[in-house]
């Protein structure tokens, strides 16, 4: 084959630093564009994006080009230096170390894009500790409890 066609959609979900509560809604209006920004400038796409004030989803589709590591590093690391200096009230934001990434087919775009968007409902009757522990169990990942949330 001459050429490479790819299709690569990853959900990716990722807590502030010991899960405190620093999303507030001025936060969050100007940090999801400016997410979904680090991910145009790098070939990626943000097709759902929302959360929580100590959590985020992000559903991206990916270039062949970045590893799911790789994706994330450049989104939690632009995104929380760019907190850091852009809002005296939060200098010392940071991201949690770790993160979910669930593949998900091109058939389920519009169903997760929409648990995505809907995450402040959905959280007003589900902790993120039980949305974090369904989406490993659903997805097959295998953990150590007493490892995941830190």
């Amino acid at each position: 084959m001459p050429n490479s066609y790819i299709s690569a959609y990853i959900h990716y979900v990722f807590g502030t630093k010991y899960r405190i509560k620093r999303i507030d809604p001025h936060l969050e209006e100007r940090l999801f564009p400016y997410i979904s920004g680090i991910a145009r400038k790098n070939r990626m796409k943000v097709l759902a994006i929302d959360g929580v004030p100590d959590h985020v989803h992000i559903l991206l589709s990916m270039p062949a080009t970045f590893s799911i590591a790789e994706a994330i590093k450049l989104i939690k690391g632009g995104s929380s230096r760019w907190v850091s200096k852009t809002f005296p009230e939060h200098r010392d934001f940071e991201w949690q170390e770790g993160y979910g990434a669930f593949t998900v087919s091109n058939s389920h775009i519009d169903r997760v894009s929409a648990y995505i968007n809907n995450q402040k409902v959905h959280h007003q009757i589900r902790t993120f500790e039980e949305e974090y522990f369904s989406l490993l169990q659903r997805h097959g990942v295998r953990y150590d409890e007493r490892f995941v949330l830190g």
